[in-house]
């Protein structure tokens, strides 16, 4: 049997859609299947306003300019993440602030980010790593007490929630990805960024259309379009739309399908892996997770490489994660890491992600299983 580590999800409604998108004579975006994803998403987050971008990058650089970051500026979140969550504030001069994670949660350690502030930090980045929720209620409070932006990077995180708040709700913004790899994808990539503070809607629909008042000609609220402000190409096709709407009609069946294949490998595994000294996810009390990925973590470095070297012999491919980006070229030339680096770097070093998707079938969630314990009982 082969266990690929990733299938894109499909639902079976998709082509129908593309074909209703193609048949529209309208592709290059924000036709009928974008509104229906943009009414989706405001009625099942109850954010105030939702913008379908390219990718998640893209609505990282919406949001880095919606604060209006400029060179100096200082820009604080985990070393442990994608380098789209610090490229967008690097692109407009700010100075990346690393702060140690959370070992549990593999998050960025609250309690450390008081520390890291300093007359000239713009905004806190939040990465909510496998859908799991930071502790959202102390990185506001933080926030609050010095008058920061917040912003969810929440690519992993649709359909969870801190508290019985959807996650990217509760900062001053929320982006989401739609990339293959996540729950829902919109053909390959996509993005989403979600606005929850109204100042900053009209300018963000300005940016999203390159920098003009198109939408807002369009609506015929104003009788010019012109180019009013700084902006960008933001808007993904109808064909992207269409694809994203067949899975978000399904979301709720895809998160019951995800959850029913972590839960068995929760329940088959934790046993074994406490035997033997490894970590399974962690999820706080206060936290609905997503099923977005199920990880192990074995004791070192050395141990994750020959676990990944015995599933790959047996047909089962999984992957490690991040390469922490403070000790990247890039990360040690526009950034600095705060205080120790005590989690970031050996936790990393010892994580590797199961294969999670929609469509796995029960035999091979199995599969995955009996290698796994084969491995771990030798």
């Amino acid at each position: 049997m082969i266990v690929d580590f990733n299938q894109p999800a499909v639902v079976g409604s998709e082509l129908n859609y593309i074909q209703q998108a193609i048949g529209s004579k309208h592709l290059s975006g924000d036709g009928d299947f974008t509104e229906k994803c943009h009414t989706w998403f405001e009625q099942e987050l109850g954010c105030k306003k939702s913008f379908l971008t390219p990718s998640c990058t893209h609505a990282l650089e919406m949001a880095a300019i919606l604060i209006d970051v400029q060179p100096g500026d200082e820009v604080i979140m985990p070393s442990y993440t994608f380098v789209s969550s610090a490229n967008p504030f690097v692109l407009r001069g700010a100075k990346i602030v690393f702060v140690d994670i959370r070992k549990d949660t593999m998050n960025i350690d609250e309690t450390l980010v008081n520390q890291a502030v300093t007359d000239k930090t713009k905004a806190i980045l939040v990465v909510h790593y496998a859908g799991v929720s930071c502790d959202m209620d102390s990185i506001m409070r933080i926030a609050t007490d010095n008058g920061l932006f917040v912003i969810e990077d929440a690519a992993q995180g649709l359909m969870s929630r801190y508290k019985n708040r959807p996650l990217g709700t509760i900062g001053h913004f929320g982006t989401f990805s739609f990339h293959e790899t996540k729950n829902y994808t919109s053909g390959g990539e996509g993005g989403l960024l979600i606005i929850n503070d109204e100042q900053f809607i009209n300018r963000a629909e300005i940016i999203r259309e390159k920098g003009t008042n198109r939408s807002q000609f369009l609506r015929k609220t104003v009788d010019k379009y012109t180019w009013v402000d700084i902006g960008s190409s933001f808007l993904p096709s109808e064909l992207q739309a269409a694809y994203l709407f067949a899975q978000l009609e399904s979301a709720r069946d895809i998160n019951t399908k995800r959850r029913r294949v972590w839960d068995f490998y929760y329940e088959s595994l934790k046993d074994s892996a406490e035997y033997h000294g490894l970590s399974l996810p962690s999820v706080p009390e206060d936290c609905i997770h997503n099923s977005h990925m199920f990880y192990i973590k074995m004791r070192d470095l050395g141990q994750r490489e020959m676990f990944l070297e015995y599933l790959r012999q047996n047909k089962v491919f999984a992957v490690f994660h991040y390469v922490p980006l403070h000790s990247s070229v890039a990360g040690l030339k526009y950034g600095r890491f705060d205080g120790e680096d005590k989690h970031t770097t050996s936790e990393s070093s010892k994580l590797l992600r199961l294969p999670l998707f929609f469509n796995i079938s029960d035999e091979q969630a199995a599969y995955v299983v009996k290698i796994v314990l084969a491995f771990l009982n030798q």
